[in-house]
């Protein structure tokens, strides 16, 4: 099967490249370091440390945290971050910068793998989330580099996927050194396609490990210095294609009863910047754009997000929060974040991708779901901004949510300093 794979791997690629001019017309970066996408990273990395891969934003946020604790854990151990695409690679840039070295993970061609490893030659590798890639986990076994899945998750969907690849999967699977999960659930659905047991631990999930750092708490006094608001303010964030036209429509009918209301609109991805100001202005709403640093007035009714790295600063300057890609069926984004700043969350109902956490907030009365329609929306945040005393428990039951189950971050790295320590 994994014979296969490679070998339609191998032929689609033309295909590949077409996929990267067409989408690199819209994000210019698609077209850049390709080299890279096939091993070659010649004086871009450091050899015989950590590897860690995190596949885009979400997981470049999520692996942060876990970063810093190795490099103040393990000083003289260089590691190097591999993304699959462009707004990653500019996470890891602004998160994390010189500290790091950042290349692009080759695509899963055996003859890159080999090229990639040969030249990094890592200690440990470490995929945040599922990224299961056939000939890279072979890879690493075949040269003895132990390979952890940190932050686990495979949703039923998934794994129903997966099963129908048989002893394949099972093979493949067993060549993990360990999959570190968020929940027992997760970890069933691992050991159902034939992950070994002794090869499986329950962490939780580190996304409940976020705290604010110092530069961030530093940013967010100065934001709230510079902006002097004194108005209610609700954030739509990461935002997904769909989802900005109901979201204008809800804030529409919200201005006719809370005429002050100030509504900050974060698109997940920066080629639709562009596109959001468009819909933005054609809806003839008084905007202004955060990459240009402007401060809002008190004409100003919506702040359009459209720089990358700033959604917890942004969250901050919020008293309700939406997040994205949970109108349409995306699967959403982290619903932590907002309630870092005990603030309510609000999600459409598709929330797959974060079930249980999400599940976890509605049963603690810190998350409310509405339709994908801009009348539900609208009824849900008009009845959190006309209710301030219930609007901010909600905020802080979201709040307590995340705290009480924080402290999968130690468990982690406890399971790393077992690989790093034997070496």
């Amino acid at each position: 099967m994994q014979r296969i794979y490679t070998i339609l791997l191998y032929l689609i690629q033309p295909l590949v490249w077409i996929r990267l001019l067409w989408r690199s017309y819209k994000t210019p970066a698609y077209r850049k370091r390709l080299l890279e996408r096939y091993g070659f990273c010649k004086n871009k990395v450091k050899e015989n440390g950590i590897l860690v891969h995190a596949v885009s934003v979400g997981e470049t946020i999520a692996a942060v945290p876990l970063i810093k604790a190795l490099q103040q854990q393990y000083p003289d151990l260089p590691i190097t971050v591999t993304t699959m695409t462009p707004t990653g690679s500019e996470r890891v840039k602004s998160l994390l910068k010189d500290s790091v070295s950042h290349v692009y993970l080759p695509y899963d061609l055996p003859c890159a793998i080999r090229r990639f490893l040969q030249r990094i030659q890592p200690k440990l590798v470490i995929i945040m989330e599922t990224e299961i890639w056939p000939n890279f986990i072979s890879q690493c076994h075949k040269y003895a580099i132990p390979l952890i899945i940190a932050n686990a998750r495979l949703s039923e969907r998934s794994a129903n996927r997966y099963s129908k690849l048989g002893t394949s999967i099972k093979h493949l699977l067993a060549k993990i050194s360990m999959v570190a999960v968020q929940n027992k659930q997760d970890g069933e659905r691992f050991l159902s396609l034939g992950l070994p047991s002794d090869h499986l631990t329950v962490t939780g999930s580190i996304k409940f490990d976020i705290n604010l750092t110092t530069e961030q708490q530093q940013k967010i006094a100065e934001l709230k210095q510079k902006w002097q608001l004194n108005r209610p303010v609700f954030i739509a964030a990461s935002t997904h294609d769909g989802e900005d036209e109901i979201i204008l429509k809800a804030f529409k009918q919200l201005l006719l009863y809370n005429p002050d209301l100030l509504l900050i609109l974060v698109p997940r991805h920066p080629e639709r910047f562009k596109i959001i100001e468009k819909l933005i202005k054609n809806s003839q709403f008084n905007y202004i754009t955060r990459s240009l640093n402007q401060i809002p007035t008190v004409q100003t009714q919506v702040v359009l997000g459209d720089t990358m790295g700033e959604l917890l600063e942004l969250y901050s300057m919020a008293d309700i929060a939406f997040v994205g890609g949970s109108l349409v069926d995306h699967g959403g984004h982290n619903p932590l974040e907002p309630a870092l700043h005990h603030i309510p969350v609000i999600s459409g109902k598709y929330f797959f991708n974060f079930k249980l956490i999400c599940e976890q907030l509605i049963a603690a009365k810190g998350m409310i779901i509405c339709d994908s329609t801009a009348e539900s929306l609208y009824l849900v945040v008009n009845n959190l901004l006309s209710n301030k005393t219930e609007s901010q428990q909600i905020g802080e039951n979201a709040y307590q949510v995340l705290k009480k189950n924080q402290g999968a971050l130690d468990r982690l790295v406890s399971i790393i300093n077992g690989y790093l320590c034997s070496k």
